[in-house]
């Protein structure tokens, strides 16, 4: 007769011999697994480090093509704007050290800067879009005429463009010294401007800003800029959109301007002025507009091409 006793030993025996070889397999998997993670660790490792040797390997080329860029820089921009006359607008997000590139390599051509004004946060900021709206109608100078857009970003641009720039068929003032001299004043007391005297009107207008505009309303800001810089090249004789690393995408202005044909028609925008290459090129663009053309350029998707004159 079969005991309770021999039951439970019998029971224990089969929970036993379960047990064992589940460690044993398990054992024996885990074995296997490791080292198959193991392997991909090894190979990742080894990719990660393929990657960063090329990575480096393309930012010396870089380097030392901006590097070239700044020496030749001056030679290639020379005389091409003799006795021209430019104004430079900054946004409050632009690089010192872009702008100084650009002052020197414009001084280098021949032109000479008859002025710098920079376009605050606030000037952006759409929770300000009514009263710089109101603002810009009240300085309107007297005998010239705003654009009939609404948004404040093209009426700020016809202001400051009649104020900043000549007229392209007279190449006379558009504003009196006091109406420029009061236009200002009340600009830079709201907090939408700072300007630098003395401040005369120009030909040409490059307006500088920096890259991709971040926050919940970087799509404005950048629409802002991006409309003000199309109707000042529509105020003058024309001028270019310049800005860094990421201003050609959808939160920049140059990728702003790029997406509207109507303002790729009349306004140039280079994507690189961050690179010595990109400085020469906002240069040339600027040139060509005398000429009546207009472009894109630089290394972005949306880009027709690195310089004026080389498409594709």
């Amino acid at each position: 007769m079969i005991s309770m006793r021999y039951h439970i030993v019998s029971i224990t025996a089969v929970f036993l011999a379960l047990a064992v070889g589940v460690v044993l397999g398990s054992t024996a998997i885990s074995g296997r697994l490791l080292s198959g993670l193991t392997d991909d660790k090894s190979a990742l490792g080894t990719k990660v480090a393929e990657l960063q040797t090329g990575q480096n390997g393309l930012h010396a080329k870089l380097a030392e093509a901006d590097r070239f860029a700044t020496s030749v820089g001056p030679l290639a921009v020379r005389g091409l704007l003799a006795e021209r006359t430019v104004v430079l607008v900054t946004t409050a997000d632009a690089r010192p050290n872009d702008r100084d590139a650009l002052v020197s390599l414009l001084a280098a051509s021949g032109a000479t800067v008859t002025g710098e004004l920079q376009l605050t946060d606030s000037f952006a900021d759409p929770r300000k879009a009514d009263q710089l709206r109101g603002l810009v109608a009240r300085l309107q100078p007297a005998g010239t005429q705003l654009p009939t857009g609404a948004d404040p970003g093209t009426r700020a641009g016809g202001l400051l463009g009649a104020l900043l720039l000549l007229n392209k068929e007279n190449n006379q003032a558009q504003a009196s010294a006091d109406e420029t001299a009061a236009a200002l004043t009340g600009l830079t007391s709201a907090g939408f401007i700072r300007s630098q005297a003395p401040l005369q009107p120009a030909q040409l207008a490059v307006v500088l800003t920096g890259g991709a505009v971040d926050g919940d309303s970087a799509g404005d800001r950048a629409a802002m800029v991006a409309r003000f810089a199309t109707q000042l090249d529509r105020s003058g004789a024309g001028a270019v959109l310049a800005g860094g690393e990421g201003s050609a995408d959808g939160t920049g202005a140059v990728g702003v301007v790029r997406a509207d044909t109507a303002a790729t028609s009349v306004l140039s925008t280079v994507d690189h002025v961050g690179a010595a290459a990109g400085q020469v090129v906002a240069v040339l663009a600027l040139r060509e507009q005398l000429e009546g053309k207009s472009g894109r350029y630089g290394v972005a998707g949306n880009a027709e091409g690195a310089v004026p004159g080389i498409v594709g």
